[in-house]
């Protein structure tokens, strides 16, 4: 018996020592800034003095600080204008890339590219397709059409549609995925639809979408996420100008901790965010329940 628990005692150690890297490093780099932005959520902090304790005054003028509603309003409305599109464009061209023609790898290829290449890079490109005048490549080319293109990114109406485009141009990882999840459904259930004569929409809506479902939940999840966490693109192409237009949630986050050091105010705003993300992501698995179709159950 007591030689079992020796040989317990000695695996649980070599576990652990096999661990401690890692608990290491959660500790000091997830761990610790998540309880230190808590703390300093209730304090007036700026590095260069030592936290004041103030209790819930940050919360109190977040919510009365008009720049906050604007922030959240835009994050909202990219969220509720990109997610259904994300999902219609990402399904419209996964089921064209599925297909079997010449070249369709070479295709694939093309659609992925702009997934991997660095956001501050292809932000800096952005910039000049959405230049304001004949010297931009979108302006450039409409004035070939003898239209007049918009001033797009240095104009409050144009420029959150800018960035929403360049969101819909950067697909390709949600393209990944959903023809992961085409091909894997089985073309038993397709060569029914050809026996029972249903065309190529009859199949899309009553076949390919209802065993779609898991796939389209795991990347409305992901984008509810993620387009709540934006940043990158809003930040190099117009540090959220013209006129607030463009000052997204987590950009206006940074500016209140980088750029103004208000640390315990952008704490503060963090933890908002946390909590909107959660509520969020508990509906869409309320409203999903039952509509999600997991094969073999």
């Amino acid at each position: 018996m007591k030689k079992s628990l020796q040989k317990d005692f000695g695996a649980c150690s070599l576990l652990l020592i096999f661990l401690l890297p890692w608990l290491i490093g959660f500790s000091v780099f997830l761990l610790f800034p998540i309880v230190a932005s808590f703390y300093f959520s209730f304090t007036e902090y700026d590095v260069l003095r030592k936290p004041l304790w103030i209790g819930f005054d940050n919360y109190t003028l977040l919510f009365s600080d008009p720049v906050f509603w604007k922030a959240l309003c835009i994050t909202a409305t990219y969220a509720l204008i990109t997610l259904p599109l994300s999902v219609a464009f990402g399904i419209a061209f996964a089921v064209l890339l599925n297909q079997k023609f010449t070249g369709v790898s070479i295709y694939r290829t093309c659609f992925y590219l702009p997934s991997i290449v660095p956001l501050v890079a292809s932000s800096i490109i952005w910039i000049w397709i959405f230049r304001g005048d004949e010297g931009g490549l979108l302006n450039g080319f409409l004035s070939k059409l003898n239209i007049t293109g918009p001033l797009w990114l240095n104009d409050p109406t144009w420029a959150l549609l800018a960035l929403i485009i360049m969101n819909l141009w950067s697909l390709g990882n949600s393209v990944l995925i959903y023809l992961a999840g085409l091909q894997d459904i089985p073309k038993s259930l397709y060569e029914a639809g050809d026996i029972d004569g249903a065309g190529f929409w009859h199949k899309l809506f009553l076949i390919t979408i209802p065993m779609l479902t898991p796939t389209i939940f795991f990347n409305l999840i992901i984008g509810i996420i993620s387009t709540f966490q934006y940043f990158i693109p809003a930040y190099v192409m117009t540090s959220g100008g013209p006129e607030y237009a463009t000052t997204f949630y987590s950009l206006y986050t940074y500016q209140n901790a980088f750029e103004d050091f208000k640390f315990g105010y952008a704490s503060s705003m963090a933890w908002i965010l946390f909590l909107i993300i959660v509520v969020l992501t508990f509906f869409a698995f309320k409203g999903f329940a039952g509509k999600v179709y997991y094969q073999g159950k």
